[in-house]
C-alpha cells in the first residue's frame, strides 16, 4: 500500500506534469501540430499547410533527374537537337522538318504539335505511365538516356532549377548527385587498365589523368557557380529565396561500368572532394539490379573500403537495398545495406527498401540506430519503380527501431513530384504528426555532408549545444554573444539555426 506521506509529492509531480503538456499544447509548435490533426481528412488543406512548412534538406536527388521534361525540352531546343521519333530519344542534328511523317524532326516541333510536345514529357517521365504497357523500373530508367542529350550544355541551369525548386518547397539544403567531367574520369580507367592491388592502380591512375580530370572538375565547378549567381541574380541586394538555399555536391561513380572505371570514378570522388568543400562526398549510382552491380558489388565495397582508408574525411552516401522480391534472385537482397555499412563505409543509406530480407534484420536495424546511419526515404521513387508502397514499405519499421530517417525527392522531375508531396505522401500514407514531421526535417540538416559541428548536442531531446542552450530562435533580443561566436565557426549549426528560426515563423501562423 502506498504511504499518506509520498501523496503530496505525487499530487505536485501530477500537477506539474500536466502543467508541462498544457505548456506544449498552447505553444505554437502544439497548435501547429493540432492544426495539422484538424485538417487531415483534407487533402489539399494538408498539402497548403506542408506547402509553407519547413523541411530542412533534401539529401537524395540526382541532378539529372531532378529537371523536369518540359524544362529539358527547352534545353534541347536552344541546342538544335533533333529527336529520334521511334525511341524519343534526342539526337544531334541534322533534322527532318516539322511533320507527322518526320522520323527525326527538330524538338521544337513539339511547340506546335501538342502530341508530339506530349510525348516526350510522357517518354522522359513517369506522366501518363500505366502498369502492365512496361514496368515502372524499366521506363523510369530507360528516361535517362532519352534525354541525356539534353542536359550535356546545361548543369548550371539545372542546378539553378534545382535551387528554385527547393526553395519553392521551402527547403534551407540541398545535396546535388553529378559526375563532374563526365565520362573523364572512367576514360582514365579504361585506358589505364586494372590492376588488382588497388594501392598500385590508386597511383597508376593519378599519374595517368586523374588529377587533371580533378582539376578540370574544379574549374566546371566555379564556372558552374559564377552561371547560377547570374540566371537567379545572386548579386542583387534583395537576395531571390533561392540563393539563400545552401548547396553541396556528391561524386556520382556510375558503378554498372567495368571495375578499373568504377574505380577510376571513385578515385575521382574522393580526390575531389579532398580539395574542394563544394564537394562533399560521393555515391554510387545506376540502377542496383543490373548485372554488374549486382555481380561486382562486393568488389566495389573493397574499393570504397581501401579509399576510405586514405581519405577518412570523405563522406559517403550510398544506393543500397533499391530492391524488391522478384526483381533479383533472393540472395541477392541478403547483404547490400549490411556491406555498405561495415565495408563500404555509408554514413547514409539511401531507399534501403529490402531491409527486412537482409540476414538478421533486427540486428541490422539495431546496429544502424547505433552507428547513427541516417536512411533517406524515397517513397515516391520506391512506388513507381519498385511497386513498393504503404505498409509494405520498411519507413515505419526503420522509425520504431530508432533508425534515424529523412525524405527524399530522389528524381523529382522524372517522378513528376517534389519535397512537398513527399512530405504529403508520409503524412497521408503513415499518420505522421507535424511533430514526425518536424524530427525528420532537423535529422535531414543533422545528417546533411556540412562542415562544422552540430547545433544539437542532443537532437532527440532537442537540447542545443552549451553555447546556445539560452538562445530561442523565437526571442526577440537576438543570440547571445556565445552562441553567435559559435555559429561563426559551423556553416552546419548555422542552417540548423535559421530551420528553427524558420519553424518558429512558421508555427507562430497557428
Amino acid at each position: 500500500m502506498q504511504s499518506s506521506g509520498s501523496f503530496p509529492h505525487i499530487l505536485v509531480l501530477f500537477l506539474s506534469t500536466n502543467v508541462a503538456l498544457a505548456q506544449i499544447s498552447t505553444a505554437p509548435e502544439g497548435r501547429a501540430n493540432r492544426y495539422l490533426e484538424s485538417i487531415r481528412r483534407q487533402p489539399s488543406l494538408v498539402l497548403a499547410f506542408l506547402r509553407e512548412m519547413p523541411k530542412g534538406g533534401d539529401l537524395h536527388n540526382h541532378l539529372g533527374g531532378s529537371i523536369y521534361a518540359e524544362e529539358l525540352i527547352d534545353y534541347a531546343v536552344r541546342d538544335n537537337l533533333c529527336l529520334d521519333q521511334s525511341t524519343r530519344t534526342v539526337v544531334p542534328g541534322p533534322c527532318e522538318s516539322c511533320g507527322k511523317q518526320a522520323s527525326k524532326p527538330a524538338v521544337e516541333c513539339g511547340y506546335r504539335d501538342p502530341e508530339l510536345y506530349n510525348s516526350m514529357i510522357d517518354a522522359w517521365s513517369m506522366r501518363n505511365w500505366h502498369p502492365g504497357q512496361e514496368s515502372g523500373h524499366d521506363h523510369f530508367f530507360a528516361s535517362f538516356s532519352k534525354f541525356g542529350l539534353a542536359m550535356r550544355k546545361h548543369t548550371a541551369e539545372a542546378i539553378a532549377a534545382a535551387m528554385e525548386r527547393a526553395a519553392a518547397d521551402h527547403l534551407e539544403y540541398v545535396e546535388l548527385m553529378h559526375t563532374f567531367g563526365g565520362s573523364a574520369a572512367a576514360e582514365v580507367g579504361a585506358r589505364t587498365g586494372w590492376n588488382p592491388d588497388f594501392a598500385v592502380m590508386r597511383e597508376q591512375f593519378l599519374g595517368g589523368g586523374i588529377k587533371e580530370v580533378v582539376a578540370a572538375a574544379r574549374q566546371e565547378l566555379d564556372s558552374n557557380e559564377h552561371a547560377i549567381q547570374e540566371k537567379l541574380a545572386c548579386q542583387n541586394p534583395a537576395r531571390p529565396p533561392a540563393c539563400q538555399v545552401g548547396v553541396r555536391y556528391l561524386y556520382q561513380v556510375q558503378r554498372g561500368l567495368p571495375p578499373p572505371q568504377v574505380f577510376a570514378q571513385i578515385l575521382t570522388g574522393f580526390e575531389l572532394a579532398s580539395v574542394d568543400p563544394r564537394v562533399t562526398g560521393l555515391n554510387l549510382v545506376m540502377p542496383e539490379d543490373f548485372y554488374v552491380p549486382m555481380h561486382d558489388f562486393h568488389l566495389h565495397m573493397k574499393m570504397l573500403d581501401f579509399l576510405h582508408s586514405i581519405y577518412p574525411n570523405v563522406h559517403i552516401s550510398l544506393h543500397a537495398g533499391e530492391l524488391a522480391m522478384g526483381l533479383v534472385p533472393p540472395e541477392g537482397l541478403g547483404f547490400h545495406i549490411r556491406e555498405s555499412i561495415e565495408l563500404g563505409h555509408a554514413e547514409r543509406i539511401g531507399h534501403g527498401v529490402d531491409v527486412m530480407n537482409e540476414g538478421k534484420p533486427l540486428e541490422l536495424l539495431k546496429e544502424m540506430a547505433r552507428r547513427n546511419v541516417l536512411v533517406e526515404i524515397c517513397l515516391t521513387s520506391n512506388d513507381v519503380i519498385l511497386g513498393v508502397r504503404g505498409d509494405e514499405h520498411p519507413f515505419p519499421i526503420y522509425r520504431k527501431y530508432g533508425v534515424p530517417v529523412a525524405l527524399a525527392t530522389d528524381d523529382e522531375g522524372v517522378s513528376r513530384s517534389d519535397m512537398t508531396h513527399e512530405y504529403l505522401r508520409a503524412a497521408k500514407t503513415y499518420g505522421l504528426s507535424y511533430l514526425d514531421l518536424k524530427g525528420m526535417a532537423r535529422e535531414s540538416l543533422e545528417h546533411g555532408f556540412l562542415p562544422g559541428a552540430s547545433f544539437w548536442a542532443d537532437i532527440i531531446a532537442k537540447r542545443p549545444v552549451g553555447a546556445c542552450l539560452s538562445d530561442r530562435s523565437e526571442s526577440s533580443g537576438g543570440l547571445s554573444v556565445a552562441c553567435r561566436r559559435f555559429l561563426q565557426t559551423s556553416e552546419k549549426a548555422r542552417l540548423e539555426w535559421k530551420l528553427e528560426q524558420d519553424f518558429s515563423t512558421f508555427e507562430k501562423r497557428f
